[in-house]
């Protein structure tokens, strides 16, 4: 730990030196003696924790100095210490800022010790509100991004916080539309280096071709188009963060250039002979399983080890139990907002809500919300009104956990709406008797009034 710096204005060396002495019998002070207030104003720089001065100074009176140190220093701590008794020049120092005001005499180390102590608590119980503020902020801010109550969920929030406390690189995994990029947000903005750039980069989006210069920059005239020089976002993330989405999609030559930057910790521009020192940390994210792309050749071992960092995978919106609801009203409460209207959810809406899987994750609940609030009379969001745009039946059905009763149950319900209910059709189709529908419509009507 630092020591608590304490800063002494006074002229009289043999009385200084008391001071000081008597000070440092507290091995967490580190006191420093001036004896004019020009020296005292030259060192503020040092940011001492506490000052304190004497009235009376060969090139300045103690209201000057006092005046001088707020102005620099306006929430530093300043006792003033003088060997007049007169009252009103005590008032008059308390009134332009001086924390306190000490008499010379027999008492003076005491009453100034006690000060010091009294200075150091307010300030170390000031410290701690401080962090605590941050942390509650940073929680806050988490949950902002990721938002959520199921047990998979906060076993994500407990990985962000450890992400977040050194500079491991980080790997996160998870289905589509499952927040992988939040996450890295939230562990960046929870970070020491909160204040360097997050600098995201969608590796599926850019061809292959243009990857390594959108990475490591190019020099002018590195190639056909480059009539300048660009920076790359390995240095523009300085000492934050880059974001590389979809790594498991980049090019296998690209790989082998990436991991010598990682081992290095320096590259070489697009058509340049400069090594540029690069200090970011590397938070990667896919859908896709990196180990299986490795054993079948895809994905080079070395980098993926050392990518893989912290992983953090995320559950699918399917498998966080309650959260579904939440995310929703949280959704509509943003959408109103922005749009300046009052809806909410029915209980048949929220019901149907709850009952499917959602192979596109929060991303496609999100768009569902949405959508539902747009095509909604009134204030309430009606089950009607929740649309779901599901592209393959058969292969989001297959994302719900069911026995295989309910799963026949829910194939025939498909085909009947898919056929408007043509019972003969759907019979031929499925290859199954007619009265064999009947009769699951008859076992489980509510099922298909659904």
């Amino acid at each position: 730990m630092s020591k608590f710096k304490i800063f002494i204005a006074e002229d009289d060396k043999w009385y200084s030196q008391i001071l000081q002495y008597h000070l440092s019998l507290n091995m967490d002070y580190e006191v420093s003696v001036f004896g004019t207030g020009g020296d005292l104003l030259s060192a503020l720089g040092k940011n001492p924790d506490i000052v304190t001065i004497d009235y009376s100074l060969p090139d300045m009176n103690g209201e000057e100095l006092l005046g001088c140190i707020l102005k620099e220093k306006p929430n530093i701590p300043v006792v003033a210490i003088s060997g007049q008794e007169d009252v009103s020049t005590a008032i008059n120092l308390l009134k332009r800022g001086a924390y306190d005001y000490i008499v010379k005499n027999e008492e003076t180390k005491e009453r100034l010790w006690n000060t010091i102590l009294n200075i150091k608590d307010h300030l170390d119980v000031k410290e701690e509100v401080i962090q605590l503020k941050k942390k509650i902020e940073q929680r806050n801010y988490t949950q902002d991004l990721i938002r959520g109550n199921s047990k998979g969920i906060k076993k994500v929030y407990g990985l962000i916080e450890k992400g977040a406390k050194t500079n491991i690189n980080i790997s996160i995994t998870g289905e589509t539309g499952t927040g992988k990029e939040l996450v890295a947000q939230a562990i960046h903005a929870n970070s020491i280096n909160r204040e360097d750039p997050f600098i995201p980069i969608n590796v599926a989006s850019i061809p292959s071709e243009l990857m390594e210069s959108e990475l490591f920059g190019h020099e002018k005239g590195a190639f056909t188009g480059a009539v300048s020089r660009r920076v790359g976002k390995f240095e523009l993330a300085k000492n934050g963060v880059l974001f590389l989405d979809e790594i498991g999609e980049m090019d296998v030559h690209l790989q082998s250039k990436l991991l010598r930057v990682l081992q290095e910790k320096e590259l070489t521009r697009v058509g340049g002979n400069e090594s540029i020192k690069v200090n970011c940390r590397i938070v990667t994210a896919t859908h896709k399983n990196l180990l299986e792309e490795v054993k079948n050749g895809n994905f080079r071992q070395d980098l993926y080890y050392r990518l893989i960092g912290l992983p953090i995978e995320l559950p699918p919106l399917r498998e966080r139990e309650g959260d579904i609801l939440l995310l929703a009203k949280y959704f509509i409460d943003n959408f109103c907002k922005e749009n300046k209207i009052v809806k909410k959810l029915s209980k048949e809406a929220a019901s149907k809500l709850s009952k499917y899987a959602y192979p596109g994750n929060v991303r496609e609940l999100k768009a569902v919300i949405e959508l539902a609030i747009v095509l909604s009379e009134g204030e309430l969001v009606s089950e009607d009104d929740v649309n779901f745009q599901e592209i393959d039946n058969t292969s989001s059905l297959l994302y719900n956990e069911m026995t295989l009763r309910e799963y026949e149950l829910e194939i025939v319900r498909l085909f009947l709406e898919k056929y408007n209910g043509n019972v003969v059709r759907v019979s031929e189709k499925l290859d199954i008797g007619k009265s064999t529908i009947y009769r699951m419509m008859k076992e489980a009507p509510d099922y298909f009034e659904n």
